[in-house]
């Protein structure tokens, strides 16, 4: 695919720019520990994200990828979670390889960017901050900004609509069947990173219009 009839890229963080899993996995596990439950193990949690954290937590509790835990039980995870995280978003978490040299490159350009995650503002600010990519992103779409969140359309929308960019010439860069979802709602072009979170299914057999090793392929 050719990049050059798009204005506006709008990129996901957990999977694609940062390998989040280390503090995720710490996180969960930790929960697990103080609910007297059975700890999981990054190769299990990476599995398991993508889809936000309330839906990140359910998994834990029960074990797999779909199905709902007990009310009960969740209303008690949920905050042990949540301040665990507070302290614990960013203390393991890596930038993937050459991230700050596409995001340059796409900025050298003159793309307008932005980033658009399912994670909660509160830990994805911080995390972008922490990891010295804030300052590349012109608008941060997070979880809670809207009512919907991926694999919604509404937040790539409205990423086009901030920038008054016509979805044909508009990108998004993720990693799962939600950005690619998303993206075909959306009208967007979607090129996916191989090596992110999609639950364990290889990305490809989903049919971005690309797939790509690293940011260093731009």
């Amino acid at each position: 695919m050719k990049l050059d009839n798009i204005k506006m890229v709008l990129i996901d963080l957990d999977g694609t720019m940062v390998n989040s899993v280390p503090d995720l996995a710490w996180c969960i596990d930790e929960m697990m520990k103080e609910l007297d439950m059975p700890a999981h193990g990054e190769e299990k949690v990476k599995n398991w994200v993508g889809n936000g954290v309330p839906r990140l937590i359910k998994r834990a509790l029960i074990g797999q990828l779909y199905g709902e835990p007990d009310d009960p039980i969740f209303a008690k995870a949920y905050p042990i979670f949540m301040n665990l995280y507070a302290d614990n978003h960013s203390k393991r978490s890596l930038l993937y390889p050459h991230i700050m040299e596409g995001l340059q490159w796409l900025r050298d350009r003159n793309m307008h960017i932005g980033c658009v995650t399912n994670k909660d503002e509160q830990f994805t600010l911080p995390i972008l901050k922490n990891l010295n990519i804030y300052n590349y992103f012109q608008i941060i779409i997070s979880g809670d900004t809207l009512p919907s969140r991926k694999p919604n359309p509404a937040p790539l929308l409205h990423g086009a609509a901030f920038f008054g960019i016509a979805p044909k010439n508009a990108m998004m860069i993720g990693d799962s069947i939600s950005d690619i979802k998303a993206s075909r709602a959306a009208g967007f072009d979607i090129i996916c990173l191989s090596y992110g979170y999609n639950h364990g299914i290889d990305i490809s057999t989903a049919n971005p219009d690309a797939v790509i090793n690293s940011f260093a392929e731009f």
